[in-house]
């Protein structure tokens, strides 16, 4: 055996041993190759080293690709294996093939099968009578907030909520179809969210517990003390943070559904209060949302179902209590929100100057600009307009007996206590002193200025600090 290995490598003549390894790439494709290049002797053995190293590359990014084919849960290998697996050994890629479309191969015989791929051939009176494509747009990078604390802003690039309604009554979902949908009359179906909102069993029957207590119009003390202990654990509870748009969205609901009930709009109001008071919790993002139902109940046209007098000073307290939420909502959420004050104002004033609102809208609508705007919001909004409500509104509710009485002593009852508020000294533009006394021309200049019921009033209170301030809203005008 030694004899017939040395014999051999002795004689170059010989043909090669029947085990010697059989090359699968023909050497001549690579002999072509290097007289392409240049290279015009290249011995055999040379041609075979470099024919065995070809089959070893070759092999080497038939198996990469098809590691990206089964990864890709395919059995044919495709155009962009390859050309990952080039990428993977740090190769150059292929340029020219698509792997979108299969390539097409056609044959050649030339003494020996040879393939080549089949391009399609171009007409060029088609290329050049054709419509030429539409220019491409410049490519270029824009920045805009999808979310700010977890609220979606308004603004051109992010969905309206139109377009969100209508995106979520189309089929989702690999192969849907929304034909299919409406022939199998299913044209709203109801999907999983992909992300759940994280809530415990816990805080889940805490939410629970709260909702029972507050809606239980029992008058028994033990239930009014569970009531009120519950209001408590909400100021009190740092986990209250998580269930913040489920309380959002029930004292909504309930303000909504329940407003000729003025036990719930009552707790409402409480809940709310106790939300705004928590101050382990981030609520700078509902405020917006909070306002709609203080505002319901601040400027409602009618709240409750009974209309006695009992009833009637039961809504006004309710609207007193909804305008100190409007106030501690603008207060403590005006920072971060700078529209939410003007907006809260400019709502009140609306409702004010609005001569077919009912007088309980009116007494709701001066508290809300006193809370929300503060005394010199009052002093240059409503002040200027006081002579006009006197004649238009007061007058005509006078006129109408006993039987609008408490409604017409309440209305008169929060201006004044509104133009009591100006008396701060803060408010004084003149500096001048407040220890005087008013005189007859300066009395008559007021009852001018804000008509006869509210006027008379006025200078009836005896205050020369708020006569000067009144004057000087006048001499501001």
């Amino acid at each position: 055996m030694a004899t017939n290995a040395r014999g051999s490598a002795q004689d170059p003549g010989a043909k090669p041993a029947s085990n010697e390894q059989r090359l699968l790439w023909n050497p001549e494709n690579v002999r072509d190759v290097a007289e392409s290049v240049g290279i015009a002797s290249l011995s055999d053995e040379g041609l075979r080293t470099l024919s065995q190293d070809v089959e070893y590359r070759i092999g080497q990014v038939i198996g990469e690709a098809v590691r990206f084919m089964r990864l890709g849960k395919r059995t044919s290998m495709t155009v962009k294996d390859i050309s990952l697996a080039l990428r993977v050994l740090d190769v150059e890629p292929l340029y020219g093939y698509d792997a979108t479309k299969p390539l097409r191969y056609g044959e050649a015989t030339m003494g020996q099968p040879f393939f080549y791929i089949d391009d399609e051939e171009a007409d060029f009176e088609r290329v050049i009578n054709g419509p030429l494509p539409k220019v491409s747009r410049d490519a270029n990078y824009t920045i805009h907030w999808l979310a700010i604390e977890g609220v979606q802003p308004t603004v051109p690039q992010n969905p309206t909520s139109t377009e969100a309604r209508t995106q979520d009554l189309l089929p989702k979902g690999p192969g849907a179809n929304p034909a299919l949908a409406s022939l199998s009359g299913h044209n709203n179906p109801n999907f999983k969210p992909t992300v759940k909102h994280a809530v415990s069993q816990e805080q889940i029957l805490f939410f629970e517990k709260v909702q029972a207590a507050l809606l239980d119009d029992n008058p028994d003390p033990e239930v009014v003390r569970l009531r009120q202990a519950a209001l408590e654990a909400v100021i009190a509870e740092p986990g209250t943070h998580q269930l913040m748009p489920y309380y959002v969205y029930f004292i909504s609901d309930q303000v909504t559904h329940y407003i000729d009930d003025l036990f719930v709009l009552r707790q409402m109001m409480e809940l709310t209060n106790a939300l705004i008071s928590n101050e382990h919790i981030f609520a700078d993002p509902y405020a917006n949302a909070l306002c709609s139902p203080v505002l319901t109940c601040l400027l409602g046209r009618r709240l409750g179902a009974e209309s006695g007098s009992d009833a009637v000073k039961e809504q006004y307290q309710l609207r007193e209590f909804a305008a100190s939420l409007v106030g501690q909502i603008a207060s403590k959420y005006s920072s971060t929100n700078r529209l939410l004050r003007p907006k809260l104002t400019r709502t009140c004033l609306k409702s004010l100057l609005n001569p077919t609102m009912p007088p309980q809208v009116w007494h709701g609508a001066v508290l809300g600009i006193l809370a929300a705007g503060g005394p010199e919001a009052f002093k240059v909004l409503v002040v200027p307009n006081i002579k006009a409500f006197d004649t238009t509104m007061l007058q005509p509710l006078r006129e109408k007996g006993e039987a609008s009485r408490l409604d017409y002593e309440t209305v008169v009852g929060g201006m004044l206590k509104a133009v009591q508020s100006l008396s701060d000294k803060d408010i004084m533009m003149d500096g001048s002193d407040t220890n005087g006394t008013t005189s007859e021309r300066e009395v008559g200049q007021i009852k001018e200025f804000l008509g006869n019921i509210i006027g008379d009033r006025v200078v009836g209170l005896g205050s020369h600090q708020i006569n000067q301030t009144i004057l000087d809203a006048m001499n501001f005008q």
